[in-house]
Order: structure tokens, then C-alpha cells, then sequence
């Protein structure tokens, strides 16, 4: 099945994540072992080589058991991400009936391309944001806020669709997930193998180890360089699987859609505005802009905007508007979304045109001697037309 976007890079990608993916998973073991070179110099009093040989038979011992649990976490994850994902963000399902406009733009976008479409999922924030979710085709489902749907016009609330549906048939959703539930592993079993030597008298027994040869205290040592070291591997990998992904994602929705200043302008409102909250980092770094910085942009979960809309104007001709500065939003529940899905103006059309005529008056029009009079939804079914044409052309 062909993807979306800068196809050679994708294959590459693809690539890459699955051996990063498989790096990941290692890194259970990797925490397995550290766990048991810990358990071991904090229980006997022997050197340093005979430590490291116990240790390793407690891992073989142990390894099968950490498969099967890892293994079993992933199942779960697997049928409840996103249930635990929705309860998380407050993320609900929603049909035709209660968003049209938002479902009408994504089936449009499916039915061009033949693409199954996805569930619908609105979270009720002022965030401007989105992201796609699910392991398989029964499971995809794009989320999006109702503040990016009141402050983005179709065209770039299209552009945000495509951009995820990019992401779902890049195998990049299915990716980040199995990602985020092995990362969410090695950070689990990292913090708890801290906290359970440090509540129980890891200082203590280091220092009296060390006065018995130090073999204890350099086998705790090295214990707690492989828990650093798979703690980093795992957020670094996170980050390898992120970045790289919203630049095919963006090129991806250019393709889907022909429209690279939508895209821009999305990036631009989007800019800064995406925090959602109660939404851990691991679901951040679904969204379509993660605004969490970390270190500067070292660990950054995404690409800068900056650098994403340099490279839609650099690849794909747009044009960049700069940082735009969003007026207030209303409040109260009869207050209209800044983008509309009527055209500005009403459904009579803009209130002025391209070369700056008056705004169309909402009135009906006089009738004119080559069209009988009328009301207010033009002649009667009986005769052949007005100023707006026949009803049969409608």
C-alpha cells in the first residue's frame, strides 16, 4: 500500500523505526539485568566478578518472566490505548449528526483516495490541537479539539485531517504506540528500581559493602549507569520516532489536499496553542504540535513550526504568513466559531469580493422584467428561473 508524501524517506523511515523499535524492547532487559546486579551486590558480600556471574543467572532465570509481562502489556495496550488515551484527554466519539462539518470534511478527504475513514474524536478544549490514534484499521480514530475547530477554517482544519490520515497510512500511529507502551515499560520499571533503593537503605549498605573490598559498591554503580543509560535510550528513541515523522506528515497533507498554505497557516494558528490538559508527554507526541519544551529544543518532541513551514515553502511553494496572533474566542454557548462553516457573510456569500465590492445585501433582489417576481427562495418550482438560475440546477 503506497503512502503519502516524500515516499523514499518514509521506506527509510519505516525502516529505522523497526530497528529502533526492537532497540527499545532490549531495553527491558537491559533494566532486567540492572535489577539483578543491584539485587545481588546489595544481598552478598563477594567481588565484583563473582556478582556479575550471579547476576547474570538471576537474569536468565528471571528473562522469561519479563517477556511474558511485557508481552502481556502490550496486549492490554494494544485493545485499551485508546480508552485510557480518551479518559486521559476527555476525548469522546462523535457522528455526523453532531459535528457535519468536521465528518463531512474528513469523509471527503477518504473518499477521494479510497482511504477507510477513521473514528471521529472531539476533546472539548480551547487547545488547538489534534492527533491520530489506533493499531489497526478497526482502531484508527482522529482526535481534534473543539478550539482548533472554532478557530481554523475548512481549508486548514482539512489540512490538519490530512496530515493525520498521513500519519495513519505511514504506519506511523501503530509505530508511536508500540513505542510509547515499551517507553512507558522502561521508564515504569527504571523509576520503581530507584525508589526501591533508595527507601531501602541503599546508602547504608553501599558504604558497608564498600569496606568490605568495594566490589558491592562498583557492581551498584554500574547497576545504576544501565538504568540511566536505558532511561535516555528509551526517551531519545521516542524522540527519533517523532521528529522526522511531521515532516512527512506535513508533505502528506499537501498532497492529499493541493493546498500547502493551508497547511502553513494551520502550523501558524496551531503555534504554541496545543497544550491539552491532562494529556501526559507520551500523548503530546501524537498531537499535531507538542509546545512542551524541554532543554531547549534538544529533546523537543517535534520539529519547531519554524522549521516545518521553511520546508512546506521550501518543497511545496507556500507562503508564510509569520506567527499569527488569534483575536479572544467568544464565550458562551451561542457564541460562533471564529471559522464558520458557512462562507463570511452568510449563505448568501462573502460580505465582499475579491476586488472589494460592497458586501452582498442578505435582501431578496428586486425581480427584473426577464425574471418573475419571487420570495425569498426564488421563483416557484413551476417556472424556469431568476436572477440565481433554475431550481433544477441546484
Amino acid at each position: 500500500m503506497a503512502a503519502y508524501g516524500l515516499y523514499s524517506h518514509i521506506q527509510s523511515n519505516r525502516h529505522r523505526s523497526i530497528a529502533l523499535l526492537i532497540g527499545l524492547f532490549f531495553l527491558v532487559y537491559v533494566l532486567l539485568y540492572a535489577g539483578a546486579l543491584a539485587a545481588e551486590a546489595l544481598s552478598t558480600n563477594a567481588d565484583l566478578n563473582t556478582i556479575l556471574q550471579q547476576a547474570w543467572i538471576d537474569f536468565v532465570k528471571a528473562a522469561p518472566f519479563a517477556t511474558i509481562g511485557t508481552a502481556l502489556w502490550i496486549v492490554i495496550a494494544y485493545y485499551f490505548h485508546q480508552s485510557i488515551i480518551d479518559a486521559l484527554t476527555g476525548g469522546r466519539e462523535v457522528a455526523r449528526a453532531e459535528q457535519p462539518r468536521l465528518y463531512n470534511l474528513l469523509e471527503n478527504l477518504c473518499i477521494s483516495r479510497g482511504i477507510t475513514m477513521p473514528k471521529l474524536k472531539v476533546i472539548d478544549s480551547d487547545a488547538l490541537n489534534a492527533f491520530a490514534t489506533g493499531m489497526n484499521a478497526k482502531q484508527y480514530s482522529i482526535t481534534v479539539t473543539t478550539g482548533l475547530l472554532n478557530r481554523l477554517d475548512d481549508a486548514e482544519i482539512e489540512a490538519v485531517l490530512g496530515h493525520e490520515l498521513t500519519h495513519i497510512r505511514n504506519g506511523d500511529v501503530r509505530m508511536m504506540v508500540v513505542a510509547v507502551i515499551i517507553a512507558g515499560i522502561v521508564s515504569f520499571v527504571a523509576e520503581l528500581v530507584f525508589r526501591l533503593w533508595f527507601y531501602n537503605g541503599f546508602s547504608v549498605r553501599s558504604s558497608r559493602d564498600d569496606r568490605k573490598g568495594g566490589g558491592a559498591l562498583v557492581a551498584i554503580l554500574i547497576a545504576v549507569g544501565l538504568l540511566v543509560l536505558a532511561y535516555a535510550l528509551s526517551f531519545i528513541i521516542r524522540l527519533a520516532l517523532s521528529r522526522s515523522r511531521e515532516f512527512l506528515a506535513d508533505a502528506g497533507s499537501v498532497e492529499l489536499t493541493k493546498n500547502p498554505d493551508a497547511m502553513i497557516s494551520a502550523l501558524r494558528k496551531i503555534e504554541g496553542r496545543g497544550e491539552l490538559p491532562g494529556a501526559t508527554s507520551a500523548v503530546m507526541e501524537m498531537c499535531v504540535d507538542n509546545p512542551r519544551e524541554e532543554f531547549g529544543d534538544l529533546f523537543d518532541t517535534h520539529p519547531s513550526v519554524d522549521s516545518r513551514v521553511a520546508a512546506l515553502v521550501k518543497f511545496a511553494g507556500g507562503h508564510d504568513p509569520g506567527p499569527l496572533a488569534l483575536p479572544p474566542q467568544a464565550d458562551g454557548p451561542d457564541a460562533q466559531p471564529e471559522a464558520n462553516q458557512l462562507p463570511p457573510g452568510g449563505p448568501w456569500g462573502p460580505a465582499a469580493g475579491p476586488d472589494g465590492d460592497a458586501a452582498r445585501d442578505t435582501a431578496v433582489p428586486p425581480a427584473t422584467p426577464d425574471a418573475p417576481a419571487q420570495g425569498p427562495w426564488g421563483p416557484p418550482s413551476d417556472q424556469s428561473g431568476g436572477p440565481w438560475g433554475p431550481h433544477s440546477d441546484r
